[in-house]
């Protein structure tokens, strides 16, 4: 397991350099590579890691996400909100219904097995995009009109949207008693559950920092053992009651920035140090997750499947962003910013497979290669497009 975490450590920084001479997102070297040395690679990666993968993942991504909520300043998250709300919603309602009438007609399969598919697909990926948001945050590019915290914002909700309906299709495949009313009604209620429970976390820690002498390394512990607990009671409640936990996240750190800016700073710039063992974890084990072999089983198919997902869930983009103040190069910078899936793929893609569902493989395969496609498509167009499209705040 050590020699294994040595080799990710030490490869991923040299093709994560690579990568940045070449004037490729250095997350694409990594991603590369846990291909090449995964299980379906060159198998380098032992058992013991493979097996906790889901949790080191998880780890990885809380810590971007609380640096994300630490730099979400509230200005600007009022500059965005109705056009963020409907971009957490429309863009991957609109792909997942192109995916289900098209997957239907395409592959032969029931709607409701197209469905599950759609949401698989919908969803982006936060391990993508998170980490090119807070890079353009902190060099101020396209500040000004609050477009990268705008994708944070609608990114982090966009999730709940197709984890929800894809649960949905599934329990309709397994069951005729499932409530497709109380489905639905979940999604607002978890949304505002994690908003609420991330405020109140949020400012029980403020008050913690502010009344007890605490060194800022570990106040970073507590923070970051917080939020793995804030996950973990999801994962047990899901059941009973679903709560947003990565929206509370990013809102407990929005609520330190909001009312004691001065250690959220500080904290920010140690959770940036952290990040750059984290992103290693958690790009280079997504990586690992893909198997080129059953992307490939899906064929042509597959592909014109997602280029037609992806098409509708550019033109929900456009619709949401109609009527603000955004320039066509800017709002066409937010379609590229909405392509980029992984975390939500590895994670439930092979679900379907797992209960049975007949088109459980071809599910998968399509679930893969829109890793594959839409992880590296992403990054590079959203490093090129944000340089040249997006305008640098001087102010």
């Amino acid at each position: 397991m050590a020699l294994s975490l040595g080799i990710i450590v030490l490869l991923g920084l040299i093709f994560n350099k690579v990568f940045e001479e070449l004037k490729l997102p250095g997350l694409l070297g990594m991603l590369i590579l846990g291909m090449l040395i995964g299980p379906y690679g060159l198998n380098f990666i032992s058992e013991e890691i493979l097996n906790i993968s889901s949790e080191l993942r998880k780890i990885a991504l809380i810590v971007i996400l609380l640096r994300a909520g630490l730099g979400i300043k509230k200005e600007t998250l009022n500059k965005v909100g109705i056009p963020a709300m409907k971009m957490s919603c429309i863009p991957g309602l609109i792909e997942g219904f192109t995916i289900l009438f098209t997957a239907s007609y395409l592959l032969g399969i029931t709607r409701i097995e197209a469905g599950i598919l759609g949401f698989v697909i919908a969803a982006v990926s936060p391990a993508v995009i998170v980490p090119s948001m807070l890079s353009l945050i902190q060099r101020r590019v396209g500040e000004q009109k609050g477009i990268p915290t705008l994708i944070l914002a609608g990114a982090s909700i966009d999730d709940v949207f197709a984890i929800t309906l894809f649960s949905t299709f599934l329990g309709l495949y397994g069951s005729h008693n499932i409530s497709v009313l109380r489905q639905v009604l979940d999604i607002p209620i978890s949304i505002v559950l994690g908003i609420i429970l991330g405020v109140v976390v949020g400012m029980s820690i403020v008050v913690t920092f502010q009344n007890f002498r605490i060194r800022d390394t570990k106040k970073v512990l507590i923070l970051l053992g917080t939020a793995i607990v804030f996950t973990s009671i999801e994962d047990k409640l899901k059941e009973v009651i679903p709560i947003a936990s990565l929206l509370g996240i990013m809102t407990i750190g929005f609520m330190i920035l909001e009312k004691y800016p001065k250690v959220a700073n500080r904290l920010a710039i140690k959770f940036n140090k952290i990040w750059v063992f984290a992103e290693l974890l958690l790009f280079v084990l997504v990586g690992a997750q893909v198997n080129i072999y059953v992307a490939l089983n899906s064929g042509l198919i597959g592909i014109l499947i997602i280029v037609i997902g992806l098409l509708g869930r550019s033109a929900g983009v456009l619709i949401s962003l109609a009527r603000t103040n955004l320039n066509w190069k800017e709002r066409f910078f937010c379609v590229f910013a909405y392509i980029p899936k992984a975390t939500v793929q590895a994670a439930i893609g092979a679900v379907p497979l797992a209960a049975g569902i007949p088109s459980g493989e071809i599910i998968l395969a399509i679930s893969v290669l829109s890793i594959i496609i839409t992880a590296p498509l992403g990054a590079i167009a959203i490093k090129m497009t944000g340089e040249k499209w997006l305008a640098v705040d001087n102010g």
